[in-house]
């Protein structure tokens, strides 16, 4: 048994065609996106396009589609600024309301068993409702994740949020693939898991991708936020890189 474990795709369709390219290539039984497909980037309606058009895709929810399905909190909380309001309305703006059917149908917690590996996928621990998303934890430790993912008694668990890359062993494996979408390189980055007998690997893969279009993109449509975007999620990479105005 071969899956393959994405996370935070952010609307990233460069990113998101490179490693689909790379990973239909090599084969897949099954594919995960563990959630915040949409948000941040240019591209939130071609990005879901894409994913739900992709074989044997299973996803769960992240706190971007949350925000899409459910529309955002009110009143707005403390640490969610008036500009990432806007952004959230852009990019709401840019999707088919009828896919709030669709995304409403994922669930926030997918659980599985390969080949005796019992396995959860999850966007980030959730609260006792199971609806809501707890605080991030900064540089997790075993002890933070094993708090954070105690309702769920797995060996394996995948999950996103962080867009950093991390694999951590305590009462299970906790692993998050690192955001596809957003990394201060222009790489795309995925997990490639293989079940046999009771028995699992995980392989940490990455992929370049051109982000002129992606940067392009943000400035055509002159995309909320995207100042900021540039310096929190790539490292400060933005088209004037390439010769274009920021």
């Amino acid at each position: 048994m071969r899956i393959v474990v994405i996370t935070d795709v952010h609307a990233n369709l460069p990113a998101l065609k490179a490693a689909l390219e790379s990973i239909r290539a090599e084969g897949y039984d099954a594919l995960f996106h563990t959630g915040d497909a949409i948000g941040i980037g240019p591209h939130p309606a071609e990005c879901l396009d894409l994913l739900l058009n992709t074989p044997n895709i299973r996803f769960v929810i992240g706190n971007h589609e949350a925000y899409f399905i459910n529309d955002l909190p009110v009143p707005t909380p403390t640490w969610m600024s008036e500009g990432e309001v806007q952004h959230q309305h852009w990019t709401h703006s840019r999707l088919d309301p009828q896919l709030r059917l669709v995304l409403g149908e994922w669930p926030y917690v997918l659980d599985d068993d390969f080949d005796g590996v019992r396995t959860a996928f999850v966007h980030y621990g959730l609260d006792q409702s199971g609806q809501e998303f707890q605080p991030f934890v900064k540089d997790a430790q075993a002890t933070d994740l094993e708090r954070m993912f105690s309702a769920q008694d797995v060996t394996l668990l995948f999950y996103g949020h962080n867009h950093h890359k991390s694999d951590v062993m305590g009462r299970a494996r906790y692993v998050n693939p690192g955001s596809l979408g957003y990394y201060s390189q222009a790489i795309a980055r995925y997990c490639v898991v293989e079940f046999q007998r009771g028995q699992y690997t995980v392989d940490h893969r990455q992929v370049p991708y051109d982000d002129t279009e992606l940067f392009g993109a943000f400035e055509q449509w002159e995309v909320p936020e995207r100042a900021f975007i540039y310096r929190a999620f790539f490292g400060g990479r933005s088209r004037a890189e390439k010769g274009g105005d920021v």
